[in-house]
């Protein structure tokens, strides 16, 4: 990934912060047919491991098991909030008439190595994990719990899944917030946003570190 200095965030916090946020990885694998990915809600274990641990399951009849191998390396890209900017947003334009488009962003690249979890307590404990989050941040008034279903069924769909883990070696975090423009066209640019309903993105850029 093209990586300018003023764009970098290495503050694991940051970047666990970012994963959590958007659980949803494109988890890339080099296998026997070439390049995949495949989009997964992952569990992120911070505190294992020097960077973390991934979490997550797909199906039985996923390709994926049988082009990949455990220990293989992997890529899994998580994206956060991300928008199109104006030039007519940034006031210099209107003087100078010297900027152009561009696309601000968020994206955390989550560099480990594939292990599968073929194992019914692994995908049980998972994804009685997944889902007590997910129904938490849906603020479901009687949150969908697995014991809603029947202990035959639930069998039934776990046999269909297979788990994934994958040990973080390395993160890289690019956050192209504006960071190099001046404060009043960060101003203009977020002002623009707020107006299409893109608070989040605005707010972001406004509280991004400006470069010395």
């Amino acid at each position: 990934m093209y990586l300018p200095e003023h764009f970098a965030e290495d503050r694991p916090e940051q970047l666990h912060a970012l994963i959590k946020a958007h659980p949803l990885g494109a988890l890339v694998t080099q296998g026997i047919e070439g390049l995949d990915a495949n989009h997964i809600p992952f569990e992120l274990l911070a505190e294992r491991g020097e960077h973390g641990v991934l979490q997550g399951h797909v199906a039985r009849a996923n390709p994926l098991l049988q082009q990949c191998t455990d220990g293989m390396p992997v890529l899994v890209i998580f994206q956060g909030e991300q928008g199109y900017i104006s030039p007519n947003w940034y006031p210099s334009k209107h003087e100078t008439h010297r900027q152009v488009p561009t696309w601000n962003y968020q994206v955390v690249h989550a560099h480990g190595r594939l292990v599968l979890r073929d194992d019914e307590r692994f995908v049980r404990g998972l994804v009685a994990r997944l889902t007590r989050a997910h129904e938490v941040r849906t603020e479901q008034p009687r949150p969908w719990k697995m014991t809603d279903s029947s202990a035959d069924y639930i069998s039934q769909m776990l046999t269909a899944i297979v788990g994934v883990e994958i040990e973080i070696e390395r993160l890289v975090g690019k956050f192209k917030l504006s960071q190099n423009k001046a404060p009043g066209d960060i101003e203009g640019a977020a002002a623009g946003l707020d107006e299409r309903g893109q608070q989040r993105l605005a707010q972001l850029m406004r509280a991004a570190e400006q470069p010395e």
